[in-house]
């Protein structure tokens, strides 16, 4: 992988959306592995003849798209369905992922991962890692509000993740999302100057 990539990571609910809008504001670029699953599973994606053959039909929508919602339910219940899910998506993302990352052009790159530490395998890839930090019961009533789930079904989510001990463990830099945007923009405008230079450095080291 060329260049500077930055892992961005959080929990469900914890902005990672807006803080990789701010980034790439600042001017760098975005390869979110949650918008290549997308594509991968919406209607004529490269996944879904794999996800129709290995699931059926009772996740497929109409359009031939992935239904996300019957993906989830069959995910949480069998622990061998999420296995079999993760063996064919996950190979395709980091594919397209790695590909992105090559032929940036930007100063440096921000990988957003939202499993990242799950993995187990993005810090080999990334030169650094950024969490979005913020405060459970926060992250709880935004995805109930956004989402319209039911509270016991976010923290099900949530239990499914990392922990907040565990993503802060592996972070290089964090970014705290308590609600204030303003200062949610100054962290990261200070991480961009930051990578900048950490960029400039690794391209004079591997002149």
């Amino acid at each position: 992988m060329s260049g500077y990539v930055v892992g961005l990571t959080g929990g469900i609910g914890s902005g990672k959306s807006l803080v990789a809008d701010l980034f790439v504001a600042q001017g760098a670029a975005l390869v979110d592995t949650d918008a290549i699953a997308h594509e991968l599973t919406g209607p004529g994606g490269a996944a879904m003849p794999a996800l129709a053959e290995a699931f059926g039909a009772g996740v497929l929508r109409p359009d031939g798209a992935l239904d996300r919602a019957a993906m989830r339910r069959l995910v949480f219940a069998d622990a061998s369905a999420k296995a079999c899910l993760e063996a064919i998506l996950h190979p395709l993302i980091r594919q397209l992922s790695s590909e992105r990352c090559q032929t940036s052009t930007a100063p440096y790159v921000i990988l957003a991962v939202p499993l990242l530490v799950e993995s187990g395998t993005y810090r080999e890839r990334c030169d650094r890692i950024v969490v979005v930090d913020c405060p459970e019961d926060l992250q709880i009533a935004r995805v109930m509000a956004r989402n319209g789930l039911p509270r016991d079904e976010v923290l099900a989510i949530m239990a499914a993740q990392a922990s907040r001990a565990e993503r802060l463990a592996v972070a290089d830099d964090v970014v705290v999302n308590d609600g204030e945007r303003a200062k949610v923009h100054d962290q990261v405008a200070a991480l961009h100057r930051k990578y900048l230079v950490l960029s400039a450095e690794k391209v004079k080291a591997s002149c």
